[in-house]
């Protein structure tokens, strides 16, 4: 079966990928895409092997090398090497002002029956004063640990 992505090299982006696993310093990903592609390259300088001697010889699996080749044909070599971003976009739960109204529910003395204040509390109080619609109590220690408030600390700012 013919290839339907094949690889040539340039002795530039050949040394570049040499030199990036002769430092060591790169991802694990980066590293391998590097092994991948110097394995596969088809140009002068290489020596090409088939996608079943690579999954074997490095042990990865075929839609690793065939991912690897697709990004470095289609998008480049820098592509071909780097992880893509993530287009996920998430909104912030908390902004500004309701980041405001953590730190002054944070910096107010405990509820009512309660020695201190939790998270569940914080998040709980939050929706009830219509800060926001909701919030989990992983984005209240996050907001609260970014704005170093502390709720055990006699000062908390």
């Amino acid at each position: 079966m013919a290839l339907k992505y094949t690889v040539t090299l340039s002795a530039e982006e050949r040394l570049t990928l040499e030199d990036t696993l002769a430092k060591a310093k790169a991802s694990a990903r980066k590293m391998m895409r590097a092994r991948i592609l110097l394995m596969v390259d088809a140009g002068p300088f290489g020596l090409p092997s088939s996608d079943e001697e690579v999954v074997e010889g490095l042990g990865t699996s075929p839609s690793t090398v065939l991912r690897a080749r697709e990004r470095f044909v289609t998008e480049g070599f820098e592509a071909a090497l780097e992880d893509k971003k993530s287009r996920r976009v998430q909104p912030r739960r908390l902004d500004g002002t309701a980041e405001a109204h953590l730190v002054a529910l944070a910096c107010s003395p405990a509820p009512e029956g309660h020695a201190k204040w939790t998270l569940r509390l914080f998040a709980d109080r939050l929706v009830e004063l219509d800060v926001v619609d909701s919030v989990s109590r992983e984005t209240v220690r996050r907001t609260l640990k970014k704005t170093n408030s502390s709720r055990g600390r006699t000062s908390n700012g």
